[in-house]
């Protein structure tokens, strides 16, 4: 294949993959309908230089040799469920608090993401303690990207890459803010924290199980 079809079917893969839902959907989701706009593009550029930063990894082989070493990969997975159980444990307590409460906090009353630096930190963690996430852009660059290609059709995969990221989750922050949809969101903030805690949690176990299941085989 040449370089334009290579890049060209990147760039379907990695979309494809994107709209899967998955904790960087969640967090996007859940953060934007609670706090709005400006902290749900800001989310949104975390995770997409959480994506750039493994694609980089992927392509100088930093991820490879993660993934091939089993405790490196285990601290990786500990880590990542944690995290993500972490969010998901939060975002449950916010949506019990609030049924409880009967009504929807002020963004003023909820210091979990009080700053775009923070929202930016969250979604660069999210993406990067996402062990399933370093899995994939490792198959993704090994299988589609030849180690002849030129370096300036990396930089453009890398482009590609970070720049799909960026537009996809930050067109699903924008959509969940115009006025129309945020006032729709509003009296569902108590659904979407359950949802999307819910998902986080199931993900954040998983690998820790997985993780586990891992260190048995190598104890």
């Amino acid at each position: 294949m040449n370089e334009f079809t290579i890049l060209t079917t990147l760039a379907l893969v990695h979309f494809v993959g994107l709209l899967s839902p998955g904790p960087d959907f969640a967090l996007v989701v859940q953060n934007t309908s609670r706090y709005g706009r400006q902290i749900g593009l800001f989310i949104a550029l975390g995770l997409s230089f959480g994506i750039l930063l493994h694609s980089v990894f992927s392509l100088l082989g930093i991820s490879y040799l993660i993934q091939q070493h089993p405790l490196l990969f285990l601290l990786l997975q500990i880590l990542g469920g944690s995290y993500l159980l972490y969010l998901g444990w939060g975002a449950l307590k916010a949506s019990w608090k609030n049924r409880n409460v009967g009504k929807t906090q002020s963004v003023s009353e909820q210091p979990q993401l009080s700053s775009k630096r923070r929202a930016f930190s969250q979604g660069l963690a999210t993406s990067i303690l996402n062990p399933k996430a370093l899995v994939f852009f490792v198959s993704l660059m090994s299988s589609l990207v030849p180690a002849t290609m030129s370096l300036t059709g990396k930089g453009v995969a890398l482009i590609i890459l970070w720049s799909l990221a960026l537009f996809w989750f930050s067109f699903l922050a924008w959509a969940l803010s115009t006025p129309k949809m945020q006032r729709k969101v509003n009296t569902m903030t108590v659904y979407v924290d359950s949802l999307c805690g819910l998902l986080l949690t199931i993900i954040g176990v998983t690998i820790l199980w997985q993780s586990f299941s891992t260190f048995s085989n190598i104890a």
